[in-house]
Order: structure tokens, then sequence, then C-alpha cells
């Protein structure tokens, strides 16, 4: 399917580009090493995801946020710690958890290669839960460039939030029907939908580790539906060598 009137690709990164689970199960097992002990890291690292959007999605519904999602990082994993009889990791193993992994996660393989390739068609901006920082550092790690970068943290409304989408929309100069999604996340998509985007599905089978994403399959009204980057790219007219 062609996105005829999208002028803009605004992409979810904290799942779509980045590989959470890998990054945050090892940063785990390596503060347990240290301390001796065995957990089901990658199950714990899935619980730290899980409360880490809790405590971040549709923040400034009713009163400004009082924090970015950095700080529910790091609460997050306070109560995993808590609550999994890991009080012996250190600040020092925390912070190496919730900021240093957080802020150095590997991008899945398939997307640094498609971005320039989307970019000459596309603004392409990421449209995050993230902080600022955060996609920053990342975009170093990994040699992405991005042409615009809109945190929630900025605007003040988080996502799921109407509000979030219309204000990306919004700064672009752009009508929301000019603005295409893209997620791997059914949450992120139906919400944009909602706020006039287009919308476009992009597989992550492995997001989640083992245990698999909790909302693996597509809803039907998605305008594309692709397995991966280079799929997509396909989808909107554009080869991939």
């Amino acid at each position: 399917m062609s996105l005829d009137d999208v002028k803009a690709l605004t992409f979810d990164t904290g799942g779509m580009i980045l590989d959470w689970h890998t990054g945050f199960s090892k940063a785990l097992a390596k503060a347990g090493d240290k301390h001796g002990l065995v957990k089901d890291w990658p199950e714990l690292a899935n619980e730290l995801r899980r409360r880490s959007l809790g405590l971040t999605v549709n923040m400034g519904e009713h009163s400004p946020p009082d924090r970015n999602h950095d700080e529910s990082h790091r609460m997050a994993l306070d109560e995993v710690i808590a609550e999994n009889g890991l009080d012996v990791f250190t600040a020092d193993d925390r912070r190496e958890i919730w900021w240093e992994t957080a802020h150095s996660l590997e991008a899945w393989p398939d997307f640094p290669k498609v971005l320039p390739i989307l970019r000459e068609n596309y603004i392409c901006a990421s449209f995050t839960i993230l902080s600022f920082r955060m996609i920053i550092d990342t975009a170093k790690r990994n040699g992405l460039s991005w042409d615009a970068v809109f945190s929630c943290e900025g605007i003040g409304k988080y996502k799921i939030l109407p509000e979030a989408y219309l204000t990306a929309a919004k700064w672009l100069h752009l009508e929301p029907g000019e603005c295409c999604m893209v997620a791997c996340h059914n949450f992120d998509l139906d919400a944009a939908k909602k706020a006039g985007f287009k919308t476009a599905f992009v597989r992550r089978p492995d997001e989640w580790g083992a245990a698999g994403p909790p909302d693996p399959e597509p809803n039907p009204q998605h305008d594309i539906i692709a397995d991966n980057f280079p799929d997509l790219a396909r989808q909107v007219g554009i080869q991939v060598i």
C-alpha cells in the first residue's frame, strides 16, 4: 500500500527501534553475577519494561508530569529489586542498569540501513515516551540520523493521550493524516489512528525475548503491516538492496 498523502514517518523508539530486552537482561545478569545471585533475568527484564511503561504511559493527563522516562526506569527497577531479593544491588549497580544500559541500547539490525533510504522520501522523526537524552545517546551509539526528535518529555503529554500525537503533527506543520506512526505496539498505533494518523505495524517477535510480545498480531485497521523494515520500505515503493 502506498502512503501518497504522507509526508512524515514518526517512529516509536523504545521497542520498535531499540532492543531493550537483550540490554536489560544482560545488565541484570551482570549485576547478579557480581553478587552471586541466580534469577530469571530475562523475565525480570520484562517486568522492568512492564512497570516502566505503566509509570509513563498517559502521564500529563490530569497534571503536568513530574518525571521523565529515565525516572520511570529508576523507579521500576527499585520495585523489581525490592520484590525479588536483589537488595544487595548497589547504587552503582542500579545506575548501570537504569541509566548506562538504557542509554546505550543496540538498535535492531534491520533499521539503521533502512532509515537513510526512508529519509530520502519522508521526514523521519523519533516520536517516543523516551527521554530526549535517551534518544540522543542511542542515536549516537547506533549511527541514527533523525530528521527530528519528539519526546513526550517536551510535549508534556505522554502517549497514548491524543494531545501527544496532535502536537507532533503540529510541530511538523502537517495535518495528522500527513503523518504515519510506525510501531510494533497496537496500543500506540490505535491511539495514533484515533488522532488521525496513518499507521504502520512492523512486527518485532523478539522484542520480549522468548516470552514473545504481549500483542504480536496487528489490528486489521492499520494501513501497512510489515514483517521488518526492508518490508516496510518495499511496501511504500522504496527498493532496499
